[in-house]
């Protein structure tokens, strides 16, 4: 199921740029025009976005208020602002971060991955967002059935090698080669739409040997193996013991 983004800015421009990049990073995008207009439209939908972006100056209902306001509508989600200037040091108290515009789709899967797992999920933790359906979709209409899980299998062995890679690494101090691993692992899960490890990795490169590297890898080794489960799941590859260990994390 892909993450779904609601994009919230009053400048139309914008609005299509980040709607176009979004889709095209996999995904589910809605937009609109105003802050009131996002309030409306999150009150007549059942459905709810994991991530929201908000552009910090807009007429009519903005700032803390909407953000206030879209929390009590949305319950978990990561909500990020944004703005093509600094925001003030205020601005941060009902937000999850910030974004310069313009802004790249690894700095936004970046910015919403250590807040992710948390935002994406139901009360009973099913609901993570783990493969886009999208690019599956894709995968598997253009290549045969074995192939796609060979293509899968593939993922997945070469995640968890690289994962080893990067524990060794974080044992070693070796910093380059950490965060050459995880951009490794996230050119390598974005093509086959491996979106939660794709995020997880994005933000394991930028943020390198940091003091939360231990959860980082941690998390990485469960949502490899919800991954494996899942494609076991639906057939896509077939079922083997992970090799994927915590024990050097």
């Amino acid at each position: 199921m892909p993450v779904g983004v609601l994009v919230v800015d009053d400048d139309a421009l914008s609005r299509e740029v980040l709607a176009l990049l979004l889709h095209g990073a996999g995904y589910a995008v809605e937009s609109a025009d105003s802050g009131d207009a996002a309030l409306l439209h999150l009150q007549s939908t059942p459905t709810r976005p994991q991530v929201v972006l908000v552009d910090l100056q807009m007429p009519g209902t903005s700032g803390q208020d909407l953000a206030r306001q879209l929390r009590n509508l949305c319950g978990p989600v990561v909500l990020l602002a944004m703005s093509a200037s600094e925001p003030g040091d205020n601005f941060a108290r009902e937000f999850d971060g910030f974004l310069l515009k313009p802004f790249t789709m690894e700095t936004f899967a970046a910015a919403i991955a250590g807040k992710m797992a948390d935002a994406v999920r139901e009360p009973n933790n099913t609901n993570v967002a783990v493969l886009n359906e999208t690019v599956h979709q894709k995968l598997a209409g253009s290549i045969r059935r074995p192939q796609l899980q060979q293509l899968y299998a593939l993922c997945l062995t070469d995640a968890e090698t690289r994962l080893a890679a990067m524990q060794q690494a974080a044992s070693n101090g070796d910093d380059a080669t950490y965060r050459g691993e995880a951009h490794a692992i996230k050119g390598g899960c974005g093509m086959v739409g491996a979106i939660e490890l794709q995020t997880l990795a994005t933000s394991m490169e930028e943020r390198g040997l940091s003091d939360d590297h231990v959860a980082s890898l941690k998390q990485f080794i469960v949502a490899h193996e919800r991954l494996r489960r899942i494609l076991v799941a639906r057939e896509i590859i077939h079922d083997r013991t992970s090799g994927v260990s915590g024990e050097d994390a």
